[in-house]
């Protein structure tokens, strides 16, 4: 790890130089790959920066203790506690960020998330989740468009598909693809009974153009009037459309937008990002059976996480991971969470 961590801080002093160079913005396709590498690797500098400096108030710190007697030294104590406990949090995270990347951690994503098991109450759910998901894109300064939607009418989603864009997307929820059981009492519920809901959430990679070739031949295309609550379009205009890739016969049905062709340029962003994920499940087909049972393979039938509302706990069942701050989490704060899911598959890699 010290190796990587010194190529990495010789790299950054490279690049340092290199983003003062005039010509580098003339060729932009170098210019935004030098420019994400070096976002990257100044965020492990920063910390190695941090690290050091932590390190060096410790032993200031125990030096004081050792050397000192009464309040000065409780006072010590504390301070010492405090940053040995910032220090191994700062530990943790240089170690995440050191880990080999995955080619596709930098890839924008198309989520998609369904109510499974349990009516209404399944549909408020995801609801909650894309409120979820969405507050944390928010907290990274990432973009996100819904692109089709399926309301009901307590105000839950029997379907949403949406995009999330930004830096490393893909990095941070590729392992939210699974089923998401939650326990809670519903809102429709007068007798206080904790009833058991299920939704699944599919996680995609957003495929460039050029990434995958889906051929017009192989396409069915079909236009319809859009169906259920909407706007003013809702049933008077033939602006829903449904892309069928025949060779596959996966099928897209988008009517989100007024207009017939922003609908079907939403469809075929699904399409190709469905298509993209069946072709790299085929190609990672072989995958370790010790990361597979360890983080699992993304399948939207495996259990993946438990939701307890009434005791304020989120348990992921993948690595054995229960955090008891549900609200906190529901609310957008959960990074914690997704970089244990990170740090755990990576260790596995």
């Amino acid at each position: 790890m010290n190796n990587r961590l010194h190529e990495f801080l010789k790299r950054y002093g490279e690049l340092s130089k290199l983003i003062e160079d005039p010509t580098l913005i003339k060729d932009q396709a170098r210019y935004r790959e030098t420019m994400k590498e070096y976002a990257h690797l100044a965020e492990i500098a920063g910390l190695q920066s941090e690290i050091e400096k932590l390190a060096a108030q410790i032993a200031e710190a125990k030096e004081i203790v050792q050397q000192e007697d009464g309040d000065m030294k409780e006072l010590a104590k504390e301070e010492l506690a405090d940053l040995e406990t910032r220090l191994g949090k700062a530990l943790e995270k240089q170690k995440l960020l050191l880990i080999p990347e995955d080619p596709l951690d930098g890839k924008n994503i198309i989520m998609e998330i369904r109510a499974g098991t349990g009516g209404d109450e399944a549909a408020l759910f995801v609801a909650d989740l894309f409120r979820m998901y969405s507050r944390f894109a928010e907290t990274k300064g990432w973009k996100f468009e819904i692109m089709n939607i399926n309301e009901t009418g307590l105000g839950g989603f029997k379907e949403i598909i949406f995009s999330i864009s930004g830096n490393n997307v893909y990095e941070n929820l590729r392992y939210e693809s699974g089923a998401h059981r939650v326990q809670r009492v519903p809102v429709t519920e007068s007798s206080g009974r904790i009833h058991t809901s299920a939704v699944t959430v599919a996680v995609l990679p957003e495929a460039d153009e050029t990434e995958i070739d889906i051929k017009q031949d192989d396409l069915r295309i079909d236009v319809m009037r859009a169906s259920g609550p909407g706007g003013q379009c809702v049933n008077t205009t033939d602006s829903a459309v449904r892309i069928t890739h025949l060779p596959s016969g996966l099928s897209v049905h988008c009517q989100d937008e007024k207009s017939q062709i922003k609908n079907r340029a939403k469809a075929m962003r699904i399409l190709r990002a469905r298509v993209f994920e069946m072709e790299d499940a085929k190609v990672h087909a072989e995958r370790s059976e010790t990361r597979k049972n360890q983080i699992g393979r993304g399948d939207r039938s495996e259990r993946i996480r438990t939701y307890n509302f009434p005791q304020n706990r989120l348990t992921d069942h993948r690595i054995n991971l229960t955090l008891y701050k549900l609200d906190l989490i529901m609310q957008g704060n959960a990074a914690e969470l997704f970089d244990a899911l990170k740090l755990s598959a990576r260790v596995l890699q």
